[in-house]
């Protein structure tokens, strides 16, 4: 089990969808006491998985290739032929395969949405997404925006129409963000689920592990493509409690 102990947001506290908050950028990528053995399990499902976790149409390779930079800006200096990961291991830099450096060198998973000419919606051209949670990436890949959440209920025409609106208009170095938090039985952090599997039952009001996804909308300047970050919190109920538990019982 990879677990954190606590989360830097209150995940109790409900909010109205989409619940989008600006977010200063020196706190977009933020390393926690799981970070090495996320890191170190990402590595692994890459090695394992294969297209189940990574996916990139061609044409994303320019932002793909921005966004490497840009996280290497962010969290190692001037580093651009390889890095020292938090826990000792030496990564070569791939510019060739971006995506896949940043699965190996970053806590987060990466989604690169863009917007192509004539299209009314973003749609997802590329992606390393290897905590899934409840949801596929092969199902996903190059779909609009409304098509990637066509199994959410609340996300109908109004709800397509606002999101639509944040990703058309987040600005360059003013990233937004926003949490969700479900309780899940098992802490597994890998947990694809496709839409013609049975109705979803890995979740529930009393089960013992707190998933949340901390999501960070962020837009790349040369590209000016949009880039979705996610980093998975997974923690334990009591441990939830103990951190957030007074306040949620005090409303």
């Amino acid at each position: 089990m990879i677990l954190q102990k606590t989360i830097p947001y209150n995940p109790l506290e409900e909010q109205p969808l989409p619940g989008i908050k600006p977010l200063e950028l020196a706190e977009w990528l933020r390393p926690d006491e799981a970070c090495d053995a996320q890191i170190a399990y990402r590595s692994a499902l890459l090695a394992k998985k294969g297209e189940k976790v990574l996916q990139m149409d061609p044409g994303a390779q320019p932002a793909a290739q921005e966004l490497l930079e840009l996280v290497l800006d962010h969290r190692y200096g001037a580093a651009r032929d390889h890095v020292i990961r938090p826990d000792g291991a030496r990564v070569t830099i791939d510019w060739q395969q971006p995506l896949a450096t940043l699965g190996q060198i970053c806590q987060e998973d990466f989604c690169i949405l863009e917007r192509p000419e004539g299209s009314a919606e973003h749609v997802l051209t590329g992606a390393v997404l290897c905590f899934p949670a409840s949801w596929t990436l092969a199902e996903k890949f190059m779909r609009p925006l409304i098509g990637i959440h066509d199994t959410v209920d609340s996300y109908d025409n109004s709800m397509a129409r606002r999101v639509q609106r944040l990703f058309d208009g987040v600005q360059v170095g003013r990233p937004l963000w926003r949490f969700n938090a479900l309780w899940y039985h098992s802490p597994e952090l890998y947990a694809p689920r496709s839409v013609h599997d049975p109705r979803d039952k890995s979740h529930g009001e009393d089960a013992p592990y707190m998933r949340s996804e901390r999501q960070v909308i962020l837009r790349l300047p040369q590209s000016r493509s949009v880039v979705f970050s996610i980093h998975t919190y997974m923690v334990h109920r009591d441990d939830v409690l103990a951190q957030w538990g007074a306040e949620a019982l005090s409303r």
